[in-house]
């Protein structure tokens, strides 16, 4: 289908991308500015768009950096969520189906047609599909977690938040590293590196690449053999030329392929419970035929006839540039990404068809490629009033393949039947943003900030079946197109007073917008063909931040409320005898609460830090979709993924300092209370509270040579990371640490 009304930005699109790349040869990224440069310890971030001390920016961020996370065995989003207690993460069976949360509020969908809550943004690029942020972290800097909205300068599908992804930019000073990282059940993780300079003054490049593997944690008792593991590798390049004094380019590429074994669930409960009369609905059949598989909230066993697993390809490249025009500094940044994902799934979760129970087998097929131009204008610091403005145009392009094969056993026959969905959305967005700062006072300023973004979103859908009627796990045939768009403001407005030199007190109020959407799968039904409206949300954030004892001790803090209208979210719903899943405007929910992040240095030799979230997150109304089966009284309810209390502490301790060598224990407890995962408020879908402990073993010299030795899960706690009702039951995800298990890093640098 051809969309006329965005023939405009087409062109449009088309004539920034390539002024974006002729002003390669003419722009430059500058270095980040200096901020406080007699203080090692300072942490700089990029929140505002610009470098700034964390401590100076009116948002709640927190940064992890990326040598501490490789040295714990920290790798992915799932882990990275252990440690930032207001981001929390879906577990799935492929990267299609992860899902990222902050503060409580998150968009756990698979449907194309509708973008993510929270952004991922690596190296400046936004990712338009959550899936796509599938490559092990490869050499990364640091990882800043923004909460609240941030739409303002990042985009309007940061309602929630962000996770800026930070990769190491080269220099002209040559770097070399290697690590090697081996670990109980056959996992091993190889990295290696090597910048430096090309042409001394004018051309420094890196090169990084990764592989790992993990035989997995769980078996698969029909074929004996180990599931929920996983095969990957992947590369990243950076080039870094400087054109002249005021004008550098910096050209990345990166690629990764993935290989997960994860079941789609295995089976902890072949029982339901209703919500809200908490009826029991028993499936003695599907026990029995499960067997020998053990079935309980502890499982770590699947009986599957049919191989699960999923591929992802997954590659882009991007060209930022920046020219310093006297006092301001100019930054174009093109980019295209490309994203491929397979998978096999096993929906029955037996070994073979049973009378009364079909087997059902899929196989789903994505590509998803988008294109991004950004250009920004950053005035000098330092003045009466300083700001960055821009435009940013956006397409994002989606095409699947969806089949079912279903087999139906009787007494005297089997049946054979089969489906296929193909559907696809194309996703145009342009919006023009600025931010801004006034300085009343050295210690006063007002923050101001608006973005206005167009959409126009257009999909199209056909359903083809062996069947001309509806049959168990296949909808009747259907086929659908259609077209919405949406043009809405973004904004944040607040105050920043400096207490003294060392604290600082904000509030801010924000409006977060995330377009239009879609709900697009393999079952859509007619009544999910209408365009769910935009999610619109109203945040009040009130931070202080502040540093004591000398700058010692760091301690922020935040007090948050956030309102959103027309969430949008998946229900489970029945339809035609099956179990189907749909997107729909929920209604008002909200979420409120408080954080805050210490850190301290108690002596030369003892470090400690903590961090921790109370979120009340909640259904205030819900809107019953029209002709849903299931009970839709969920008022007051819960949000998935939003425990009410997590937190985390740590403390390194150095046992031993020898001239160039040092030994180090490290130790980190993190606590999460009690989770539903299930916006339908089952009771069978809350995962318990649980305590986790890690410890390291660090030996350390100058050179950069490192040993740690890792133990993960010490109390060797078993905990689902996800629990999801299906046909006959419940089934679990099992996280890498559902078991206690030890390993060794070792790194050096050359």
């Amino acid at each position: 289908m051809t969309n006329h009304r965005s023939h405009w930005r087409n062109r449009l699109f088309l004539s920034a991308a390539l002024a974006g790349l002729s002003a390669a040869s003419a722009m430059a990224q500058t270095a980040p500015d200096k901020t406080d440069p007699a203080d090692a310890t300072e942490v700089i971030v990029t929140a505002t768009r610009r470098a700034e001390s964390m401590q100076k920016v009116p948002v709640a961020v927190s940064v992890l950096k990326g040598d501490d996370l490789a040295r714990a065995n920290l790798n992915g989003l799932r882990e990275i969520s252990s440690q930032v207690p207001s981001f929390n993460f879906r577990q799935a069976a492929s990267y299609k189906d992860q899902a990222l949360f902050l503060r409580g509020l998150g968009t756990s969908s698979t449907s194309p047609g509708v973008e993510p809550t929270v952004s991922t943004v690596i190296d400046g690029v936004v990712l338009g599909r959550q899936g796509q942020a599938s490559l092990d972290l490869l050499d990364v800097e640091r990882i800043e977690v923004l909460r609240g909205p941030q739409g303002t300068l990042f985009g309007k599908n940061a309602s929630a938040g962000v996770l800026n992804i930070v990769t190491r930019t080269p220099r002209e000073a040559f770097r070399a590293y290697t690590d090697l990282g081996l670990y109980e059940g056959n996992e091993w993780r190889v990295r290696g590196g090597v910048s430096g300079a090309i042409m001394p003054g004018k051309w420094a490049a890196s090169l990084n690449v990764t592989a790992s593997h993990f035989d997995g944690n769980a078996r698969n008792v029909f074929n004996g053999q180990k599931v929920n593991g996983y095969d990957n590798y992947g590369a990243r390049t950076k080039w870094l030329f400087t054109v002249s004094d005021s004008l550098t380019t910096t050209l990345t590429a990166d690629f990764s392929h993935n290989k997960t074994t994860a079941p789609n669930g295995l089976v902890a409960r072949t029982v339901k419970l209703a919500y809200p009369t908490n009826a029991v609905t028993s499936s003695p059949a599907f026990a029995t035929a499960v067997a020998p598989a053990e079935v309980s909230d502890t499982t770590r066993n699947v009986n599957i006839n049919y191989p699960t697993y999923a591929l992802d390809d997954t590659w882009g490249v991007a060209l930022q540039a920046d020219k310093r025009l006297g006092d301001f500094t100019l930054t174009s940044i093109t980019a295209y990404r490309f994203w491929k994902n397979t998978q096999f799934q096993d929906q029955d979760k037996l070994p073979g068809a049973v009378i009364g129970l079909p087997q059902q087998h899929d196989r789903g097929d994505l590509h998803y490629d988008q294109m991004s131009q950004e250009l920004r204008l950053a005035s000098p610091k330092g003045g009466r009033f300083d700001y960055v403005a821009g435009v940013y145009l956006f397409r994002g392009t989606d095409s699947e393949v969806y089949t079912r094969t279903v087999t139906i056993l009787s007494a005297t026959s089997t049946t054979i039947h089969s489906g296929t969905s193909r559907f696809g959305v194309t996703n145009d967005s342009a919006a023009l943003f600025a931010e801004g700062n006034y300085h009343f006072s050295p210690a006063l300023r007002a923050v101001l900030g608006l973005r206005l973004t167009h959409d126009e979103v257009s999909y199209r859908f056909n359903r083809i079946s062996t069947s001309p009627v509806a049959v168990t796990g296949i909808q009747a045939p259907y086929a659908s197109e259609g077209q919405t768009d949406a043009t809405e403001m973004s904004s944040r407005a607040g105050l920043q007073y400096d207490l003294s030199a060392s604290a600082m007190f904000y509030v801010t109020y924000s409006r977060g917008y995330k377009g239009p959407a879609y709900s697009l799968a393999f079952s859509t039904l007619p009544q999910d063909t209408i365009a769910l409206k935009p999610e619109l949300s109203d945040a009040v954030e009130l931070g202080l931040k502040s540093r004591l004892f000398d700058r010692r001790v760091m301690a922020n803090f935040a007090v948050f409320e956030q309102k959103v209208d027309n969430y949008q979210v998946p229900f489970f719903d029945t339809y035609n005898g099956s179990s189907v899943t749909r997107l729909i405007n929920a209604g008002k929910v909200s979420t409120r609460g408080v954080e805050g992040d210490v850190s301290a240095r108690a002596s030369d030799a003892l470090s400690l830090s903590g961090s921790f979230a109370y979120t009340d997150a909640k259904i205030e109304h819900f809107l019953c979709p029209p002709g849903a089966a299931s009970s839709c009284f969920v008022d007051g309810g819960v949000l998935t993924f939003a425990p009410k209390w997590k937190g985390v502490a740590r403390a390194s301790y150095r046992l031993l300092s020898l001239g160039t060598t040092d030994v180090l224990i490290n130790a980190d407890v993190t606590y999460r209370s009690r989770t539903q995962y299930s916006i339908n408020q089952t009771p069978d879908t809350v995962s318990p509270a649980y305590t986790l402990w890690n410890a390291s073993l660090s030996y350390r010299t100058a050179g950069g040579f490192e040993i740690n030795l890792i133990g993960k899960n010490l109390g060797d706690t078993s905990y689902s990371p996800y629990l999801q009702q299906f046909g006959q039951g419940v089934t679990r995800f099992v996280p890498r640490d559902d078991q206690r298990y030890i390993g060794i890093n070792l790194h050096k640098d050359f």
